[in-house]
């Protein structure tokens, strides 16, 4: 099998297992839509655009938070890990198979939650979804790595946001630029350097990370 073939193999099996256990992706719609309902309620009327943008982030972080707390999981619990780890394929394409596999759940969360907030808050034009996608690829990359290690600790639920945290600021802070700056352009470029250089990084040290 090609390398290829290796990753869309691995991200079938994880986007099949979603659709019959269905544990992360209705728990990820229901927690993003239940945010922004919460803070559509909780925030006084004629909240400023930025404001706006920087609650939908905060959404989106801790959705994705919380299909990554439940991303490795499967593996973890029926020792599916180990025989990945000796599978003969490049044990990179294990990560992103994953990484691909969140980042799916992830967008068929935000199909939901978009279209909301754009209800209850302020639009999205073309950069701010821009933004968006390039955020998404970003924390998916950087956590299924983080993900990887966290699942092997016993308080994976609360060792994983404390990792993945620090690196979604810069993250977050460039969704907003885009969103909000005239010159959403940089903003989008800082972005997109960010996901090349974290998912080379991520990538390249994935081996080392599952073998540990």
């Amino acid at each position: 099998m090609t390398y290829v073939s290796d990753v869309v193999a691995l991200t079938r099996k994880d986007l099949r297992v979603e659709l019959r256990a269905r544990d992360t992706l209705p728990a990820m719609l229901l927690f993003v839509l239940s945010t922004l309902v919460v803070f559509h309620f909780a925030l006084p009327a004629g909240t400023g655009a930025t404001a706006a943008y920087g609650l939908l982030w905060v959404a989106i972080v801790f959705t994705a938070l919380l299909g990554l707390s439940r991303a490795w999981v499967p593996e973890a619990e029926h020792g599916v890990l180990d025989g990945l780890v000796l599978a003969p394929c490049d044990r990179s394409a294990i990560w992103l198979g994953k990484t691909l596999a969140t980042l799916a759940f992830l967008l068929a969360a935000q199909v939901v939650a978009l279209p909301a907030f754009v209800l209850f808050f302020a639009p999205l034009d073309a950069t701010a979804l821009a933004g968006v996608l390039l955020a998404d690829v970003g924390i998916c990359a950087i956590g299924s790595l983080l993900a990887a290690m966290a699942a092997a600790g016993r308080a994976r639920e609360l060792l994983l946001p404390l990792l993945v945290l620090p690196l979604a600021i810069p993250l977050v802070v460039g969704g907003v630029g885009s969103a909000v700056s005239d010159d959403g352009g940089r903003f989008l470029l800082f972005l997109l350097l960010y996901d090349g250089v974290f998912a080379v990084l991520s990538w390249a040290s994935f081996e080392y990370v599952i073998t540990e």
